[in-house]
């Protein structure tokens, strides 16, 4: 009778003893993921030559790495090279090479070593074209004299968004990536032309076309190499304490990335401001590691120093954090997919995880699998083709209309038009007071005048 408790006191401990050792196996395993994550929560800039980076890629393990291009083709690209372009457009395509064309270049030649195959996926994003809009005969009025009456159908090229801040486009219409950064740039300059730049910005997409990208992949290393003139759209009825919708799609996006093998470089050119930016690199919360980096590619350039001084010191601060970024995805376990696991709908869930603990994923890992966003680009911009200018506008057209016929900001294209200038059109006051040419006609502005609803 007396050994009854003992045995029972006995049975108890030995099952609570079983409970704390599973427990303290899983707490190991959550203290090492969090240490991890400590270790790599933010990656300080530790390297002073570009030589040092190269070789601590390679001494962190990093034989190869794949790359991901995406091009801003928001409107404020016209006016953010007043200061640091002489005033031009940060994508006017002229004997000189223009900011996008110099970042391309720098960062094509120092990371080529480390891409095998030599295959660049390229996006843009941001960007609006002229797409032809439908008008019956029975809607078209007297506007439309020129036309022969007998003609039933008339097509209109009138300026549709597109990417916005909701996609991306690719380089090529096959959706195939660029061989080398000679056909990068090559596609770059046959798209700026036929390029109509648009709005909001947002870096959201372009990240998650990457995330797209590295799943495909079966897990391979990725850098992707954003070049953009201006900071997320951020409206002025935001307040301090709150994100606009385009800084929290980035910021999803960002932290979603760091559950991939995936480094998010961001190179700003033009004039700025960066303040935000260099926020969002330092102070993004509840990621896996630090997996993004800002470079002010404007600041360095600048520098009273050489050519070829200010492109080492350029590709230096954009890799600075690539040797860490690339260890921390090795020690999260999240590099490499086995082919037999790459489609999750063709295995049943437990099978999934029978065979993700025979190959020791981390349950993360298993998880983040097959969840990513499936991205389709939209094809390139490419010529249009107009009719001859009619004498009159017509009077009954309805939405979509040009942009300065609108009621949306034609700068921002979300706030409402509440400042003209002397040349007669519209923009938001925010915008308006950034700019010194309208953005419509590309006068100078003379005179602002604020309206009242």
């Amino acid at each position: 009778m007396s050994k009854e408790p003992s045995s029972s006191l006995s049975n108890t401990a030995r099952a609570t003893g079983s409970d704390t050792g599973s427990q303290a196996k899983g707490g190991s395993k959550l203290e090492k993921k969090q240490s991890i994550k400590q270790k790599y929560g933010f990656i300080p800039d530790n390297f002073s030559s570009l030589e040092q980076v190269t070789t601590a890629l390679r001494e962190a393990g990093l034989e190869s790495s794949n790359l991901i291009v995406g091009i801003d083709f928001t409107k404020s690209n016209e006016w953010t090279g007043k200061v640091s372009f002489n005033n031009r457009s940060l994508h006017a395509i002229g004997d000189t090479p223009n900011p996008y064309e110099k970042a391309i270049s720098i960062i094509g030649k120092t990371m080529a070593p480390f891409d095998e195959d030599n295959l660049i996926p390229c996006f843009g994003f941001g960007d609006g074209r002229f797409s032809p809009w439908k008008l019956n005969s029975n809607n078209v009025d007297s506007s439309f004299a020129p036309y022969d009456s007998s003609v039933e159908l008339i097509f209109l090229f009138i300026y549709t968004a597109t990417t916005h801040d909701q996609e991306v486009f690719s380089f090529h219409s096959d959706h195939s990536p660029c061989n080398g950064f000679e056909e990068v740039l090559a596609c770059y300059k046959k798209i700026v032309p036929n390029s109509r730049l648009s709005g909001p910005t947002s870096y959201g997409p372009v990240i998650e076309a990457a995330i797209d990208i590295v799943e495909k992949s079966k897990g391979q290393y990725h850098v992707l190499l954003i070049i953009a003139d201006g900071q997320v759209t951020r409206s002025v009825d935001t307040d301090d304490g709150e994100m606009s919708p385009q800084e929290e799609q980035t910021i999803k996006a960002i932290v979603d990335a760091s559950s991939y093998p995936l480094s998010i470089i961001l190179v700003g050119v033009g004039d700025g401001p960066w303040e935000d930016m260099k926020r969002f690199d330092d102070k993004i919360p509840a990621r896996e590691f630090d997996n993004f980096q800002f470079v002010n590619f404007t600041a360095i350039m600048s520098k009273n120093a050489t050519i070829s001084e200010k492109e080492t010191a350029f590709a230096l601060a954009a890799l600075m954090e690539i040797p860490f970024q690339y260890k921390a995805a090795v020690e999260l376990g999240i590099i490499g997919i086995p082919n037999a696991l790459t489609t999750l709908f063709c295995i049943p869930s437990i099978c999934f995880y029978v065979l993700s603990h025979f190959f020791k994923w981390p349950l993360e890992k298993r998880r983040s699998m097959g969840q990513a966003k499936k991205i389709v680009p939209r094809p390139p911009p490419v010529p249009y083709s107009r009719r001859p200018v009619l004498d009159r506008e017509p009077t009954h057209v309805s939405s979509p209309v040009l942009d300065e016929r609108t009621q949306a900001c034609p700068i921002c294209l979300t706030k409402g038009k509440d400042l003209a200038f002397g040349c007669g059109h519209m923009t938001c006051r925010d915008c308006g007071s950034r700019v010194s040419n309208c953005p419509i006609c590309r006068r100078p502005i003379t005179s602002r005048i604020r309206l009242f609803a």
